[in-house]
């Protein structure tokens, strides 16, 4: 996977960001990018060269490192920092808890006929998909992180933040090996109808078929992305190994 290290970030300027101390900015900043998909798992992430990319000295650039170690986006391989690359057996421990935490938030729904999902907000979040199929993005490993949004948007809408919160700490955890999945024109194509006809069955009130289409999104294709890591993982420690 390509990157790009000296483009500067996609996100519209924060008006609050000039208030920020020059640390916490460049914390905030590399952390997005990191989550965003410019950096792979085996690129190694030097002081000397992100203080170029941020413009600024070492000093906010050591921090903000040592921070986003603490937060678990960082690991310490190869005598340097790079992207959390889990190992496979924790890509399988995670994937399964991945499962089981988004198909909760639709039995909930289906065990309690008291709950309901937040119709305003996975409206929003259809609407969002179905612009995407009259206009389909190009494949990227950063729409990974687009693909979560979905994913925590539906469950969050089913109304137990503890649920979301929770899948949005696994999806850190696996995104830097879930960028591989969305290279293809036909993964992002599958992706975003299979997207939109879950969020129509629930909102359609057919939730026993959208757990069903939702198991079948999520844990069918648990293989296929578990197969499709396994090679990336054996790629990047061959690329790591080789820069010894």
């Amino acid at each position: 996977m390509g990157t790009t290290t000296d483009a500067a970030p996609d996100s519209a300027p924060d008006p609050g960001a000039a208030r920020l101390p020059r640390r916490e900015k460049v914390y905030e900043a590399l952390r997005e990018e990191l989550m965003g998909g410019r950096f792979s798992p085996w690129e190694r992430l030097g002081e000397e060269r992100l203080a170029e990319h941020f413009g600024v000295s070492r000093t906010p650039v050591r921090e903000a490192l040592a921070r986003l170690h603490a937060d678990g986006l960082l690991e310490k391989r190869a005598g340097g920092l790079y992207l959390y690359m889990p190992t496979f057996e924790d890509l399988t421990d995670l994937y399964e808890l991945r499962i089981t935490l988004e198909l909760q938030g639709i039995r909930r729904a289906i065990d309690d006929p008291t709950v309901h999902h937040d119709a305003v907000r996975l409206t929003t979040e259809l609407e969002s998909w179905q612009r995407m199929s009259d206009d389909e993005p190009a494949p990227s490993a950063g729409f990974v992180t687009v693909d979560e949004g979905f994913h925590t948007a539906l469950l969050a809408a089913s109304g137990n933040r503890a649920l979301s919160a929770s899948l949005a700490q696994v999806n850190q955890r696996i995104r830097a090996v879930r960028m591989y999945d969305y290279l293809t024109a036909d993964r992002m194509r599958a992706t975003i109808d299979e997207h939109i006809e879950i969020a129509e069955l629930v909102l359609g009130g057919r939730l026993p078929t959208a757990l069903e289409a939702l198991a079948d999104h999520v844990g069918a294709s648990k293989d296929v992305v578990v197969e499709r890591a396994a090679n990336a993982l054996a790629m990047a420690r061959g690329q790591v190994g080789g820069q010894r």
